[in-house]
């Protein structure tokens, strides 16, 4: 315990540091400095919060983008969307104002006929072009697609890896290129917002228990001719190990 005489110094030095500002080393330069970074950083994330992302670029009206799609149910892919929108006799607003629509091949044909249209370019105005609807709750097919079942996480399950029956869940895989199926993101919620970020990525949206590792769409195998077919050119055939080959022309 310290001594009286102790005490009473360190009190008569409390005392006399009241009302007294505290000085840095070297004047004003540090506070200076300290305030110009403050400024700075502020200004650096008011900046990022509102420019896009440098990735971030839209189709136009000028592109053409191919994305192998698929509905994938517990352990295999569901016939891919009936209806070609192009060919169809009423013809749908999405795609009239878009140009989101598919060929019955599995292939999501993003066409925006005007120049806000890219900016649209998500997977949910897809799935509205087709009807279906896909929530963390389950996945509802209409009429004309799938026979109109419905798939709800509350009743119908799915094997797991093990076999046995589980709770399934809903989610979305998206690999940024359909060429490499090693490199993917999943997501387990908000799937209308899912960005259409760049031509020949691929999508799969899955009905599956948890743990259950998704392959590409079967679209994605046959991509290079698909779009081949449409504007003419070569067949172009990847192999394994990376070698492409091209035929035609």
């Amino acid at each position: 315990m310290a001594s009286g005489s102790s005490a009473k110094k360190v009190a008569r030095l409390a005392q006399k540091g009241k009302g007294k500002k505290v000085r840095f080393q070297g004047g004003t330069l540090f506070p200076t400095i300290m305030a110009a970074i403050v400024i700075v950083g502020t200004g650096l994330i008011s900046y990022a919060r509102q420019a896009p992302a440098a990735s971030d670029v839209a189709p136009t009206t000028s592109d053409r983008w191919h994305i192998p799609f698929g509905i994938y149910h517990c352990d295999g892919y569901l016939p891919d969307l009936a209806i070609d929108k192009q060919k169809a006799d009423t013809a749908d607003e999405n795609f009239t104002k878009y140009g989101v629509f598919s060929r019955e091949d599995g292939v999501i044909r993003w066409y925006p006929q005007i120049a806000s249209a890219g900016k649209k370019a998500k997977l949910g105005l897809y799935l509205d072009t087709y009807g279906v609807k896909v929530t963390t709750k389950g996945i509802t097919f209409p009429a004309e697609q799938n026979k109109g079942v419905s798939y709800a996480v509350d009743k119908d399950q799915c094997k797991d890896k093990s076999g046995k029956l589980v709770d399934a869940q809903v989610q979305v895989i998206a690999w940024p290129k359909a060429s490499d199926s090693a490199n993917s993101k999943r997501y387990i919620t908000d799937f209308s917002n899912v960005r259409i970020l760049n031509d020949e990525m691929a999508i799969a949206v899955a009905y599956v228990a948890p743990g259950v590792e998704i392959p590409l769409p079967d679209s994605a195998a046959k991509l290079s001719d698909i779009v081949a077919s449409e504007f003419g050119g070569g067949t172009t055939t990847t192999i394994a190990g990376g070698t492409t080959t091209t035929t035609g022309g």
